[in-house]
C-alpha cells in the first residue's frame, strides 16, 4: 500500500525520536503531475537567476536547496511558489521531497523506512567498538549545542578503524600510519550520508582478514569516521517519523525568532575564510555569530587538527608539498559531484591539478562530476570544512554531493532502499580509492 508523504508540522519537539515503518521504494521517478496537495513541500526549479538574486532569496528566508549556475532548487509548498511568483520569478515543479513508502513491520530505532535515529547510531558504534577491540577505537570528540546548554543533546563520536598496533588510533598528528578521515550528516537532512558512513565502518570491520583489499588498507592506514556531526539536527529530522523534518542546521535557537528555521549552518561556520555567507539567522546558510561559534564546528576542527599534521604554508598560493599525506572527505547531498577546494573563491587552489586527478580516480567508481564550486554548483561558500582541512592543514580534501537531484534515490530524502541498492555501492569504491591514496594523495 502506498502512502503519500505529508507536510511535517513545524516546531515538532526536539529530541523526539519517532520509530517509523520499514519501507521499500515503489516508483522509479517523481510524479510529473506536481504536488499532491497545496501544503506538500516539493522542490521547485527557478531559472535565470544571478548570484545576487540567489543571495536575496536566501536572505529572505527561502530554502535554496541546490544551485547550478542560474538554476536553483527551492523547497516549499504552494504558498512558497506563490511568494516566488510575487517576486517576479517563475517556479516550476521539479520533484517530490518525500518518496512513497510501502508500509511493513515497524522497526525500533528507525524512521522513514529504515534510517537510523541518533540513539540507534550511537548504540551501533558502541557495539562495533566493543566487539572489535583489535580493529577499532571509539572517541567522544565534543558536544552538540543542546548538550552544551544542558538541554539533552548528544556527544559527537568518531571511530578509528585499523589493524591496531602500538601507537595507532591515537589523537596525535604524528602517527605512524597515514590517515583517511570522513564526516557525514553535518547537514542533518542529508540522511543518506550518515548511512553510507556507517556502512563504510561495517564494511571495513567485516572485511579485515577476509577481503584482501580491506586487509591491506587497514594494515597500512588509519580510517577515521564521524557518522553524525549534527546529532541535534538529526533528532529534529527523525522526530517527523515517516515525514522527516527538513532541518539542515544545528539546534542553536539563540539568534532570534525564526520559527522552524532556527540554527546555524555548520558548513558555513568554519574558522577558515569565514564570513561571506548569510547573516540572517533564519536563512539556511546562516554562518553564525562568529567563526567557529558552534560546538559541533569546534569539535570537528579540533579533531582534524589532532589527526593531521600541518603541511601547508599560510598564503593562499602555498601548495601542500608532494610528500604531504592524508585525505579528508565530507559527505553531503545532493547533485552527484566531487567538489575540490577552493569553495570561498574562484581562484584555483595551488594543488588544483593534483586534487582533480584524485577526484577523477574516485569518480571512476561513482561517476560523479569533479570540479570546484564554480565548476559544479556555481556559487562560492565561505567557512566550509573541506576548505579548512586543505587550507589550514594541507590535507587533500573533497566534498561528495551524494545522489541525483531527482527521483526515488534523489534529493535529501531518498527512499531507504536506495542506500543499500545504489548510493552505498556506487560510493564504496570511491571511498576505498580515497583511503588507499592517504599515504601520498598529491603524487598519484
Amino acid at each position: 500500500m502506498q502512502i503519500k508523504r505529508r507536510l511535517a508540522a513545524a516546531g515538532v519537539a526536539l529530541g523526539v525520536a519517532a520509530a517509523a515503518t520499514g519501507a521499500a521504494a515503489l516508483s522509479a521517478q517523481a510524479d510529473p503531475a506536481g504536488p499532491s496537495s497545496p501544503t506538500e513541500p516539493v522542490t521547485w526549479t527557478v531559472g535565470g537567476l544571478t548570484a545576487s538574486d540567489v543571495a536575496e532569496l536566501e536572505q529572505l528566508g527561502f530554502d535554496v536547496a541546490h544551485e547550478h549556475g542560474g538554476d536553483v532548487h527551492i523547497i516549499g509548498d504552494q504558498a512558497v511558489a506563490d511568494d516566488l511568483r510575487a517576486l517576479g520569478h517563475t517556479p516550476e515543479f521539479h520533484d517530490t521531497v518525500y518518496k512513497d513508502l510501502e508500509v511493513t513491520a515497524q522497526q525500533e530505532g528507525t524512521y522513514y523506512g529504515g534510517y537510523r535515529t541518533v540513539d540507534a547510531i550511537e548504540a551501533h558504534l558502541h557495539g562495533v567498538a566493543d566487539a572489535n577491540p583489535a580493529l577499532t577505537r571509539l572517541y567522544d570528540i565534543g558536544d552538540s549545542w543542546l548538550k552544551t546548554q544542558n538541554e539533552g543533546g548528544h556527544d559527537i563520536y568518531a571511530v578509528c578503524v585499523t589493524a591496531i598496533a602500538a601507537g595507532d588510533c591515537e589523537q596525535d598528528p604524528d602517527s605512524a600510519k597515514p590517515r583517511f578521515t570522513l564526516i557525514a550528516q553535518m547537514h542533518a537532512r542529508e540522511i543518506a550520508t550518515g548511512e553510507i558512513a556507517l556502512r563504510w565502518i561495517d564494511d571495513l570491520v567485516a572485511g579485515y582478514g577476509t577481503d584482501t583489499e580491506v586487509t591491506d588498507l587497514l594494515d597500512t592506514t588509519e580510517v577515521w569516521v564521524v557518522p553524525v556531526v549534527n546529532p541535534d539536527g538529526v533528532d529534529i529530522v527523525a522526530s517527523g517519523g515517516d515525514d522527516p523534518i527538513l532541518q539542515r542546521k544545528n539546534a542553536n535557537d539563540s539568534a532570534g525568532n525564526c520559527g522552524s528555521r532556527f540554527g546555524v549552518d555548520l558548513n558555513r561556520n568554519s574558522t577558515f575564510e569565514w564570513g561571506a555567507d548569510s547573516t540572517n539567522p533564519c536563512a539556511e546558510t546562516y554562518q553564525g555569530s562568529a567563526a567557529g561559534s558552534e560546538p559541533e564546528t569546534r569539535a570537528v576542527e579540533d579533531w582534524l587538527r589532532s589527526l593531521h599534521p600541518d603541511q601547508r604554508g599560510e598564503a593562499e598560493s602555498d601548495p601542500a608539498p608532494d610528500d604531504a599525506r592524508d585525505v579528508f572527505i565530507t559527505l553531503h547531498s545532493y547533485g552527484e559531484y566531487i567538489i575540490i577546494p577552493w569553495g570561498y573563491t574562484d581562484t584555483a587552489a595551488p594543488n588544483d591539478a593534483q586534487l582533480r586527478a584524485l577526484g577523477k580516480a574516485m569518480s571512476a567508481s561513482n561517476g560523479y562530476f569533479v570540479g570546484t564550486n564554480d565548476d559544479t554548483v556555481g556559487y562560492s561558500t565561505s567557512g566550509t570544512t573541506d576548505d579548512m582541512a586543505y587550507g589550514e592543514l594541507g590535507v587533500a580534501s573533497f566534498t561528495f554531493e551524494v545522489g541525483p537531484d531527482f527521483g526515488d534515490c534523489g534529493g535529501f530524502f531518498p527512499a531507504y532502499s536506495c542506500v543499500e541498492d545504489t548510493l552505498w555501492p556506487e560510493n564504496r569504491g570511491a571511498l576505498m580509492t580515497a583511503a588507499q591514496a592517504a599515504a601520498a594523495p598529491y603524487t598519484g
